[in-house]
């Protein structure tokens, strides 16, 4: 289990498998990179977002070819998880949910971000990838949160899975995704990519980013609230004997 108080400087790795992989990476040669001039404006912020997180991480990241970046910050009927592959210069982006804790509107914009045990909400930082298991939902990938804003991750059981609430059928009934616990939860074929691309050490990074493809800042619409009776419309109530006795119990 992954201590608490560790932050990622200190953060090692953990997992089924985590020492085989530690072992052999210790061989690898230490990776340098270039800054890709290819790709959108949005794809050249998501090169540095990886090589900045990347470089934070440090020693608890095995792999540094491929980053997943979940972008909360887009509507999840949008794009917004991207494979950010440093070593070929290019992006894919698909679809991901978030959690019900982020969302109780249940509109499709994530509100806030949790660490907290039983919010069924998204956390916000950099994870490190684990091994495969089955679970619930079939073959899952566990993740091991690096920030104190994920610290919680492995014993929330928050991974990458399948679910069907994320396929694009979901999307065309209603609009936007369906909501997970808190996990990572994608439609069949981009969770597959998931596997092969992020999975065996390698960095997800998660924030509220709100990338558009042309590199400008998507900002969350503002609820639409109900009309207001005019204020000259409103009748002043006569208090009960109840409320004149218990001010601000009503």
């Amino acid at each position: 289990m992954v201590a608490h108080g560790m932050n990622r400087r200190d953060f090692l790795g953990t997992g089924v498998k985590a020492g085989a992989i530690l072992a052999t990476s210790a061989a690898l040669p230490a990776t340098v990179f270039a800054t890709p001039a290819a790709g959108t404006p949005r794809d050249r912020q998501l090169f540095a977002i990886a090589q900045r997180e990347l470089a934070k991480a440090g020693k608890a990241i095995w792999r540094s070819d491929i980053v997943g970046i979940a972008d909360f910050g887009l509507r999840s009927s949008e794009p917004r998880f991207h494979f950010v592959n440093l070593d070929r210069s290019e992006v894919q982006s698909f679809r991901v949910s978030h959690g019900t804790g982020s969302d109780p509107e249940h509109d499709g914009w994530l509100n806030d971000f949790s660490n907290v045990h039983g919010s069924n909400a998204t956390s916000r930082g950099a994870y490190v990838t684990w091994e495969w298991y089955t679970g619930r939902y079939g073959t899952s990938v566990r993740l091991g949160g690096l920030d104190d804003s994920n610290s919680n991750a492995l014993k929330r059981y928050i991974v990458m899975h399948r679910a069907k609430y994320a396929e694009n059928e979901h999307l065309a009934k209603w609009g936007r995704l369906g909501r997970s616990n808190g996990c990572f939860a994608m439609g069949e074929e981009q969770f597959r990519m998931a596997l092969t691309n992020l999975s065996g050490g390698r960095l997800l990074y998660a924030d509220s980013l709100g990338l558009a493809a042309d590199g400008t800042t998507v900002t969350k619409p503002a609820p639409i609230l109900p009309a207001q009776p005019e204020l000259e419309l409103l009748q002043p109530e006569t208090p009960t004997a109840a409320q004149r006795l218990n001010p601000g119990s009503f």
